[in-house]
């Protein structure tokens, strides 16, 4: 056989994969992550919620509800090993009507089986003492302060960079064509050439049923589940200091109004299914659903403060929980698939999960040079005055700014550009710094930025792309 030798490889460089390949790393393997973007996190990853879930909603006894609240208890520990921010600002779900109350009842009930700390229901009265914003039609709360926020591009970036540090190698750009079953494993079809591996690990998002099909005999379907969002200028952020769900739908955790770790006020999802796996568009009847179903939460929202709206697919599995299993038929072949909400929440659990099954199938013999740890981009709109000024001492590329709308410096952006798995494209550097999130999203940063990635890469600036 020719190509690349690997013992694990895993389809798909979002949060999943990237935390399945980080876990994995820990063992004496030789692991590939192949995706067919430039990028880490260019899919679902990065166009979610940004929430870090209780463990409330799902039912007991299904994965969602195991691996949520598993990888809930894990956070505060992998922020610190990863240097990411994570904040756990605490999440309210309410309700409108004394006749809605049940179901706040039940939500609690589901999250004390499933093992959620110090949940409890809030009459209005208590409610609006810490939520002044709420709707004056809001009649109760659910109260879950484990819940919490996070910059998921910076999660799915530090389990990649983590791995990429412990050996793991990335082959982004790469597109899988198709999948044999050999004697000693399978070939990966590429479109960069063949990859031999042991194991595969199917992490490919509202792709995962495609990808499973190409080896497997067909067991289950992805259906691609778009949700649109508004988001809202840093000077709405204070608005709420909880995330605020609605009741939850069959669909989804409804339209939910909350703060993000870096600011701002972010505000939805819908639910709508697609037969498009690349429907990421916005609408005007999207964007007037949001406008009058966040409306009836929380009261005040400035709606003329939004500096973008925008979209992302969940890969909703027609079994109505996370699939995470070796094939029965095909050994060596794990799905990881219908990772929708809590996906964000449960990945590090659901990388235990897959390692424990993969142990099944090869050896894993711990590394005795395992690096646990991983420096995170220096933000300097989230230092301390005093500290911008020795960052600034220290090297003065931190002083001059570039993207003035979110306060992001050029020593940023080299960082950005110039470290493991660094930044190619616009939106690289944007979702690893900030640059060109703020109000004018990009519009007086974009020609700074872009001649830095064309010194960097060694290309024309003209051929610098902004996404894959």
């Amino acid at each position: 056989m020719t190509g690349n030798k690997f013992d694990v490889t895993v389809i798909g460089a979002g949060v999943v994969g990237c935390a399945v390949a980080r876990e994995l790393s820990r063992y004496e393997l030789r692991i590939a992550v192949i995706d067919r973007e430039s990028d880490v996190c260019e899919g679902t990853s990065k166009a979610n919620s940004a929430i870090i879930h209780g463990g409330f909603d799902a039912v007991p006894g299904t994965l969602k509800a195991k691996l949520n609240v598993r990888g809930n208890a894990m956070m505060d520990k992998l922020a610190e090993e990863l240097d990411i921010p994570f904040l756990r600002c605490g999440a309210m779900v309410v309700c409108r009507d004394e006749s809605e109350l049940p179901k706040l009842e039940e939500l609690l009930e589901r999250g004390r089986k499933n093992g959620v700390p110090d949940m409890k229901i809030l009459s209005r009265e208590e409610a609006v003492r810490t939520e002044p914003n709420l709707d004056d039609g809001v009649f109760a709360a659910l109260y879950c302060p484990t819940s919490g926020i996070v910059d998921p591009f910076a999660m799915t970036a530090a389990y990649a960079e983590n791995a990429y540090a412990n050996g793991t190698e990335f082959m982004l750009s790469d597109e899988v064509t198709g999948i044999t079953k050999c004697d000693d494993g399978f070939i990966i079809s590429a479109s960069k050439g063949d990859i031999n591996t042991r194991l595969v690990i199917n992490c490919a998002g509202v792709y995962a049923d495609r990808i499973h099909d190409m080896v497997c005999e067909p067991s289950f379907r992805i259906t691609a589940r778009r949700g649109e969002y508004m988001l809202l200028d840093r000077s709405a952020g204070n608005t709420v200091g909880k995330t605020i769900f609605q009741l939850p739908t069959k669909l989804g955790k409804g339209v939910l109004v909350t703060p993000t770790i870096h600011g701002n006020l972010l505000i939805g999802p819908t639910a709508e299914n697609t037969e498009d796996k690349e429907d990421t568009a916005t609408t005007k009847s999207g964007i007037d659903s949001l406008k009058a179903k966040s409306a009836l939460s929380v009261k005040n929202i400035p709606y003329n403060q939004v500096i973008t709206s925008f979209s992302g697919l969940r890969a909703a599995a027609d079994t109505g929980d996370f699939i995470i299993r070796e094939d029965s038929s095909t050994k060596g072949f794990i799905d990881v698939a219908g990772i929708e909400s809590p996906g964000l929440s449960s990945a590090p659990a659901i990388a235990e999960y897959v390692r424990d099954i993969a142990a099944g199938s090869i050896a894993l013999n711990e590394r005795k040079d395992f690096i646990p740890t991983r420096k995170g981009i220096t933000l300097l709109a989230m230092l301390p005055v005093e500290k911008r000024a020795e960052l600034i001492k220290q090297n003065p590329a931190y002083g001059q700014m570039v993207c003035r709308c979110s306060s992001v410096s050029e020593g940023e952006i080299a960082d950005s550009i110039n470290r493991p798995l660094g930044a190619t494209t616009l939106d690289g550097v944007k979702r690893r710094t900030g640059a060109g999130m703020g109000r004018c999203q990009a519009g007086f940063c974009s020609p700074k930025v872009i001649a830095m990635l064309a010194e960097k890469l060694g290309i024309p600036m003209s051929e610098v792309k902004k996404n894959g």
